[in-house]
């Protein structure tokens, strides 16, 4: 009895290995060679999502995205790879596929803030529309960003205050530094002026900022003209803009509205302040009534 159970169980073992036993040795082989090739298709990934121009922000962004694809893949590979064993081993997956699916059910339910989130980011990080360094706006809150993950961006406005922002709420993005910026100018000049003249004076002031050499690299284009733009309550509005580095065009904005003032002053043209002109209009008949004005009392006067 003892000799045949042996023989029974020897042959049971040989028929095992040479059918699931097999099987699981060619799958552990094809799990092995995958994740070698994900290794290397996750490297060539990075390295084509950096680019030829590296930056410290587009190496991290590089370094998230391709861990997020790396992780993702990994669990996809040794989770297939693992219901496949266990089923050659004679495991009964139904109830555990079951399990899961309860589970990740529930998981649902109660991170859908997160996963959003993490989704969102990817497209984000993906998309490359925030870069760190970038000045935008989003979710009606505008800074410099200081940091982009998967699931949160981090802004540090002009006031100095950190604003964390969760992907998830990410529906819109002003980026106010994308490759290249303007500095638009809306110069208000009275009604009396030349307007060709006034012009003419402010595409010499931009031409003599773009000549200075601490402003001359972050300069890309002369000024544009766009001309008269509209007629205001007391001013002629005239509309301009210039071409900037990301980042400086309020540099270089204040620079010409500094030299804007000083050259209008010197040279006369009136920038206008909110005033009134009383105007006592034309009678029909006759001429129109004089208007009697009196001196405001001095410090110490006596009224009589």
């Amino acid at each position: 009895m003892t000799a045949s159970f042996f023989a029974g169980f020897y042959e049971h073992s040989f028929e095992w290995l040479s059918t699931s036993g097999l099987r699981i040795v060619l799958i552990l082989i094809g799990i092995t060679v995958l994740l070698a090739f994900l290794k290397r298709a996750v490297a060539r990934f990075r390295r084509l999502y950096e680019g030829a121009l590296q930056s410290p922000g587009q190496v991290k962004r590089a370094d998230t995205l391709s861990h997020v694809v790396r992780d993702v893949a990994h669990i996809v590979i040794l989770t297939v790879g693992g219901m496949m064993i266990l089923s050659e081993v004679g495991v009964d997956l139904k109830p555990l596929l079951a399990a899961a699916g309860l589970g990740g059910l529930a998981i649902g339910f109660g991170g859908q803030s997160l996963v959003k989130d993490v989704i969102s980011g990817f497209f984000i990080l993906l998309e490359d529309s925030v870069r760190v360094g970038d000045v935008v706006e989003i979710a009606g809150v505008g800074g410099l960003v200081e940091e982009v993950k998967l699931r949160t961006i981090t802004l540090r406005d002009l006031s100095g205050n950190v604003h964390v922002i969760p992907n998830g709420v990410v529906d819109k993005v002003k980026n106010m530094t994308k490759l290249y910026s303007y500095y638009l100018m809306d110069v208000g000049v009275a009604y009396r002026e030349d307007v060709d003249e006034v012009m003419a004076v402010l595409k010499d002031i931009a031409a003599e900022l773009q000549a200075d050499p601490a402003f001359q690299a972050d300069i890309l284009a002369p000024l544009e003209m766009l001309g008269v733009d509209q007629f205001a309550d007391s001013a002629v509005i005239i509309k301009c803009r210039i071409k900037t580095n990301p980042i400086q065009q309020w540099r270089i904005g204040r620079e010409m509205n500094r030299r804007i003032k000083k050259t209008f002053d010197a040279k006369g043209i009136e920038i206008p302040f909110p005033h009134q002109t009383i105007y006592w209009g034309e009678p029909k008949r006759g001429p129109a009534p004089p208007l009697y004005t009196a001196p405001w009392p001095q410090a110490g006067a006596v009224s009589q």
